[in-house]
């Protein structure tokens, strides 16, 4: 499959194109990216075409990698999903329900094969812990904690404009809730959401299984506090995400074979734009009781 990569910050540049090049069967066609001097640096790093217009790239390939701020590449995606490409996207799809719902709408219609990278959802350990956990009846409750201390001069995305503007809500969110929907099941209300120091939030979710669950995020947690984890408790006792020792790339080789497996089969990927705009929905609720 002839793959294009849409963007060339620090993303695109330590997982995406990597991933694109490692892959047996992909064709890594070309970068487009809103900085050409960037896309070129990418480029030739990685052998490929260099495209001055993000047009002439679609016309040229089968699917998209995004690596771009959530609303340039929510309206990006439709636009590539509208030509037929299919989509190999990040996270958050969109920060707004209606660029995401233009990006399943485009899916849909045209029945293009879409992924949404939820990196915790390609790891191979945590994959497998989560079809596990999900198999198991009774959980009770749960808890999602994701810490980073990003907004320091030794992380790549300290001067990511659009994580000091959304936050932890919105950058990793997305990945507890990813991890915690396919094993409590559906969000039935966000009961409440309130601010912790810095951007920290916490977050109380229902579930249709009855189950509740916590979740505590942030991006300017000290050094020494960051990291992540998941904690289960229920009928059968406590179980405990655990630790992975992949790291982006191979995972996202893993969300490409994901795309590939969907485009030729035509069946869903769990992680599919239509969960991605479910997980966009539940931030926003949780985002406007922040608001209050």
């Amino acid at each position: 499959m002839r793959i294009g990569l849409l963007g060339t910050g620090p993303w695109a540049r330590m997982a995406h194109a990597p991933a694109l090049s490692a892959h047996p069967e992909v064709d890594f066609a070309g970068v487009w990216g809103r900085r050409p001097d960037a896309a070129k640096e990418v480029a030739d790093e990685h052998g490929t075409r260099v495209y001055d217009d993000v047009d002439a790239l679609l016309a040229d390939v089968d699917a998209v990698a995004v690596a771009l701020p959530p609303a340039v590449q929510a309206d990006l995606a439709a636009r590539a999903a509208r030509a037929g490409r299919h989509l190999l996207l990040d996270k958050p799809l969109a920060t707004t329900v209606e660029q995401g719902r233009a990006v399943v709408e485009a899916v849909r219609e045209t029945g293009v094969a879409s992924v949404v990278f939820f990196t915790s959802r390609f790891l191979t350990e945590t994959e497998a812990w989560i079809a596990e956990q999900a198999s198991v009846d009774g959980w009770f409750t749960g808890r999602a904690e994701w810490l980073g201390s990003v907004f320091t001069g030794e992380s790549p995305f300290s001067d990511s404009p659009w994580r000091q503007d959304k936050g932890a809500l919105w950058d990793v969110g997305p990945h507890a809730l990813s991890v915690l929907l396919p094993i409590l099941g559906e969000v039935r209300e966000v009961a409440a959401a309130v601010h912790g120091p810095g951007d920290t939030v916490h977050a109380v979710l229902r579930h249709t299984s009855g189950a509740s669950s916590t979740l505590t995020l942030s991006l300017t947690a000290p050094p020494a506090a960051a990291g992540a984890g998941v904690e289960l408790r229920g009928a059968g006792g406590v179980a405990r995400l655990p630790e992975s020792s992949e790291g982006a790339v191979p995972a996202l080789v893993r969300a490409t074979d994901a795309l590939l497996t969907a485009a030729r089969t035509g069946r869903p990927h769990p992680c599919d734009a239509a969960f991605a705009l479910r997980v966009t929905e539940i931030l926003t609720e949780a985002e406007a009781l922040l608001e209050r």
